[in-house]
C-alpha cells in the first residue's frame, strides 16, 4: 500500500498544487513512483474542478514543473486514506485539526515549512494569489526549500512499511 501525501492550502489552485507537483517530482527522482502518492486540495470548494491559478502553471512550467490538476476540497473522510496532511500556512493547519475526527487524525497534519531547517519561526507560505509573479516565485521557493526535508521523513516511514 502506497505512503499517501496531500498539500492543503485555501482554494487548491496556488499553493497546494504546486507543492503537489514539486513534491511529485522529487519522488519521482528519489525512485519512490508507485510507493508515494501526491496529492492536493483546498479547505474551500469555491475552485472546485477549475485548473490551477495560470500564474502558478507559468512558474511550474518555467522551473520544469508538470502542471495537470483539478481542484477540489479536503474532506473529513479523507484522513482514513491518508498517511500525511501538508498545511501551507497555520490556518490551514488549524481547520485540518478541527476536521479530524481522531486524535491520530489530528496528528497526520503538519506544516511544509515544518520540514525547512532554515525556515526560522514563520512557517507560512504566503498566499499569492492577490499579487504578482513573484509572489508566485517566492511560494516556488519556499517550496522547494522545505522539499528535501520532507521526502527524507517520507522516505522514512516508506522504509518503515517495507522492512
Amino acid at each position: 500500500m502506497p505512503y499517501r501525501v496531500c498539500f492543503v492550502c485555501t482554494g487548491n489552485i496556488c499553493r497546494s498544487p504546486m507543492a503537489e507537483s514539486v513534491f511529485r517530482a522529487r519522488v519521482t527522482e528519489a525512485g519512490l513512483d508507485g510507493l508515494v502518492e501526491v496529492d492536493s486540495a483546498g479547505t474551500g470548494g469555491w475552485h472546485e474542478g477549475d485548473g490551477a491559478d495560470p500564474r502558478t502553471v507559468s512558474v511550474l512550467e518555467t522551473h520544469g514543473y508538470e502542471s495537470s490538476h483539478a481542484a477540489r476540497q479536503f474532506r473529513a473522510d479523507w484522513f482514513s486514506r491518508l498517511d500525511l496532511v501538508i498545511a501551507l500556512d497555520a490556518g490551514h493547519l488549524k481547520a485540518l485539526r478541527r476536521l479530524a475526527l481522531t486524535p491520530e487524525d489530528s496528528e497526520k497534519v503538519r506544516l511544509l515549512r515544518s520540514y525547512d531547517p532554515v525556515a526560522g519561526h514563520d512557517l507560512d507560505v504566503p498566499d499569492p494569489y492577490y499579487g504578482g509573479l513573484d509572489g508566485f516565485e517566492e511560494c516556488l521557493e519556499m517550496v522547494e526549500a522545505a522539499s528535501p526535508g520532507l521526502l527524507a521523513a517520507v522516505r522514512e516511514h516508506v522504509k518503515g512499511r517495507a522492512a
